[in-house]
């Protein structure tokens, strides 16, 4: 079976809203081919399958965001309705809800890009974590090279030696 859909152009679409990685609901029906009205009333009429973890609606601002920040959704900039946001279990919902054939590989090629995403970010935190003691390790050594250093440059250095001062003394400096 051939991909409906490849996972490049499933990755371009998730987005990180409210820490969660998500795809819009204008994505997803285009995805689905379908309606973006179809898709969401859709899931309006089983809304009891989408609680809040797995789908919100964008506030105001984060809508205005969304515009700003990509160019595909400037046709939603003077829409009175803030569109919806679907987690990963959100988007395997849907399949339930659209009972299309599209709509079930769609899912599977999704579901696949959000693994192969959570497989790269743990991949990414592990990276992540040697750099950080790397660069501890480096910095500890940084401040034992700087402090070798500034011994050496202190031995290098001739102690000054007080110059006698030319000319008279007054009473106070005499020795």
């Amino acid at each position: 079976m051939t991909e409906i859909i490849s996972g490049e152009v499933v990755e371009s679409r998730i987005l990180l809203i409210r820490g969660k990685k998500v795809m819009i609901d204008r994505d997803l029906a285009r995805l689905y081919e379908v309606e973006t009205k179809a898709l969401n009333q859709a899931v309006k009429r089983n809304l009891a399958r989408f609680p809040e973890d797995f789908m919100f609606q964008l506030s105001e601002s984060e809508k205005n965001e969304l515009v700003t920040n990509c160019d595909r959704f400037s046709t939603i900039k003077h829409s009175s309705a803030n569109p919806y946001a679907f987690t990963e279990q959100g988007v395997a919902m849907l399949s339930s809800v659209l009972k299309s054939e599209r709509a079930v590989l769609v899912n599977i090629a999704i579901m696949r890009t959000f693994v192969k995403l959570r497989e790269i970010l743990s991949t990414h935190k592990d990276l992540a974590n040697k750099l950080a003691l790397i660069e501890k390790r480096i910095d500890e050594q940084d401040d034992k090279i700087h402090s070798v250093f500034e011994a050496i440059r202190a031995l290098m250095e001739p102690p000054k030696s007080k110059k006698k001062q030319i000319g008279f003394k007054r009473e106070t400096e005499k020795e």
